[in-house]
């Protein structure tokens, strides 16, 4: 098998339709990554791994951060942001070995699907063991962190329930192109823009948050940093799924027109 050149390759693999999309496409991905993953996509398709290989790859690079980051120090949060830069380079090459194979898989999708969630919620839980110190002294830091996971996945099921609503109801698929919000929604929105607080808990922004913490840590000479961001968390997370359930019940997401 021929390697295919970049430009063939970004041709199929990264269409407008693709890194255009509004609400899918992570900023890193746009900046830098999709740069990277192209170069990594040219090796892979001349082989005989799967899309869905390429995803399994991605789901334990970020369980791996998340099992870096509950450990102490700055190199290991130095290393849960590798390794979640990682994990975004083969969220970025599954889809793009898929493309350019021809494959369209519901498999793979749910397993993306599954990666995101196990991995966001897994590094919430991280910093409350890291917070309470290690494995050897868990105490209401912990705790703070799993209710922090728990509520990072209500939040991302909040998106995928949508669909799912949808669904049942019988409506057409619902398309990347935003929807409309309605009076005090609209300007929650707006405000959000200025301060997007609700980021803190997507993987490649909550790692560097955590790697800020440990430096913090280190110059600090004790876990303060680590513990004020986990007490932060706390009531960020409470608002961002109160506000992102707003948002939906509000918006033109839930209706056939």
């Amino acid at each position: 098998m021929s390697t295919p050149s970049l430009t063939e390759l970004r041709a199929t693999c990264q269409p407008e339709s693709l890194v255009g999309r509004v609400n899918a496409e992570h900023w890193a991905g746009r900046l830098y990554m999709r740069r990277v993953s192209l170069h990594v996509t040219q090796r892979l398709v001349v082989t005989r791994i799967t899309p869905d290989q390429v995803t399994w790859l991605m789901i334990v690079s970020g369980w791996l951060a998340a099992l870096a980051l509950t450990l102490p120090g700055v190199w290991a949060a130095l290393a849960a942001v590798v390794l979640i830069q990682s994990q975004l380079l083969f969220d970025c090459s599954d889809g793009e070995v898929a493309r350019w194979r021809g494959i369209s898989s519901a498999t793979g999708v749910y397993l993306d699907r599954i990666g995101h969630y196990t991995t966001e919620a897994a590094m919430a839980a991280a910093l409350g063991v890291r917070a309470a110190g290690g494995w050897g002294s868990l105490d209401g830091w912990t705790m703070w962190g799993l209710a922090i996971a728990v509520l990072v996945l209500l939040n991302k099921s909040e998106t995928d329930l949508v669909h799912v609503a949808r669904a049942y109801a019988r409506l057409p698929l619902l398309e990347d192109k935003g929807s409309t919000l309605r009076g005090r929604s609209l300007s929650l929105r707006r405000a959000l823009r200025f301060a997007p607080f609700f980021r803190a808990f997507i993987a490649v922004e909550l790692s560097f948050l955590a790697l800020a913490a440990a430096l913090v840590d280190a110059f600090a000479d004790g876990i303060p940093g680590t513990r004020v961001l986990v007490a932060v968390l706390g009531p960020l997370a409470v608002l961002t799924a109160a506000g992102h359930l707003l948002s939906v019940l509000r918006s033109s997401r839930l209706r056939a027109a």
